[in-house]
């Protein structure tokens, strides 16, 4: 099978970034979608110093992971870092990256990355809906909770005390308005059942 040149496959990748940097810190090899998307001067970013397009925190996590990668030369690790996206904020990309070596000698670190900044947003988002989802249950618990016993309690009692005197000898004017009382007490003790039901379905 013939060999390919994974820097010439993916130069003009409009999804992988593909860099290489060489043992002095700086850009030895940049595709063409990494000048295009962090070459902000109209320039290349070849034969400049890697921590130009990093967010500041981010430079220690490139040195972290070079090292790894010369001490397990023939392991890739990977690393999530911030790039500046020329408009005073950042992107968040994900990189493999692997120790380069010629007859023993080391020469850099190669690279491939791709943007992931619109996957980490969705989950930002996802888990502050779930939040807000599970925040929203708790209070339905709770009000739920409060309509079953806090509420029906003294309701029953009214119902109850109604009763009691729809039993006693009392004139035709306050028998009406007892009579109301029980048919308002028992709407509402109705619609506070329908209410928990629906609550717990």
């Amino acid at each position: 099978m013939q060999q390919i040149d994974i820097n010439l496959f993916l130069n003009n990748s409009a999804y992988f970034y593909t860099i290489a940097i060489g043992m002095d810190s700086h850009y030895s090899y940049v595709s063409n979608n990494y000048n295009r998307n962090f070459d902000f001067n109209n320039d290349s970013l070849l034969g400049k110093h890697f921590s130009v397009t990093l967010h500041p925190d981010d430079v220690k996590i490139c040195a972290e992971v070079g090292q790894k990668c010369f001490e397990n030369p023939d392991k890739l690790f990977s690393a999530t870092l911030r790039k500046h996206d020329g408009r005073g904020g950042f992107v968040v990309t994900q990189w493999e990256m692997q120790a380069l070596f010629n007859n023993g000698e080391p020469l850099g670190i190669f690279c491939i990355g791709h943007n992931i900044t619109e996957y980490i947003n969705t989950q930002s988002q996802l888990e502050t809906a779930t939040t807000e989802i599970a925040s929203k249950n708790d209070q339905l618990e709770e009000i739920n909770f409060i309509q079953s016993h806090v509420i029906r309690k003294p309701l029953a009692n009214i119902i109850g005390l109604a009763g009691i005197l729809s039993s006693m000898d009392i004139d035709h004017n306050h028998k009406n308005i007892n009579d109301m009382i029980i048919s308002s007490a028992e709407e509402l003790d109705t619609a506070i059942r329908h209410i928990t039901s629906k609550a717990e379905q």
